[in-house]
């Protein structure tokens, strides 16, 4: 039994193959080179501009059976939030601010007080010792960013991106 040749490629059809593809990738490497250079305008954006933290009407019930949600920022680890409630609206009275003062290290975080009705940096660190900052129920202390917060289809969204009056005036 005879045994097939495969198909056989001459130097010619080689040859216009390769300078087809090298005019091919000289093409697109001109488009992007074009398109990149078009415009001075370049957003990126990656993930939502802002945080959901979930539906108001359970948000607030949980908040006021166990106090304000801290809230872990498992993207980078330097945006760590408390998430609060004020009164029994869950659509109105709600805060959020950073779970410490700038400058502290991230094993000191707030803590409600509820006797004092402030909250107060502790850690859970044996040998860490914080400083006595303190912030207001609705997260007013000095070296704490507050961001805003809106309700949205009964959802609480914090906009973690904002830029805030201290970093402005600065």
């Amino acid at each position: 039994m005879p045994v097939a040749r495969g198909p056989q490629i001459n130097t010619r059809s080689a040859i216009v193959v390769g300078l087809s593809g090298v005019v091919v990738a000289a093409v697109i490497a001109a488009m992007v080179i074009w398109a990149a250079s078009s415009s001075d305008d370049v957003t990126v954006q990656l993930g939502d501009t802002d945080f959901d933290a979930g539906s108001a009407a359970r948000l607030s019930e949980e908040i006021a059976d166990n106090g304000p949600w801290l809230v872990p920022d498992v993207a980078g680890g330097g945006r760590d939030i408390v998430v609060n409630h004020l009164g029994d609206d869950p659509e109105a009275g709600w805060y959020a601010f950073d779970a410490r003062p700038s400058g502290e290290t991230r094993d000191c975080f707030f803590t409600w007080d509820d006797g004092a009705e402030v909250f107060v940096l502790t850690t859970i660190q044996d040998d860490v010792v914080c400083s006595d900052a303190t912030a207001t129920a609705t997260g007013e202390g000095e070296g704490v960013t507050v961001y805003p917060v809106t309700i949205d289809d009964g959802r609480v969204r914090v906009d973690i991106n904002f830029e805030s009056n201290e970093e402005s005036d600065a």
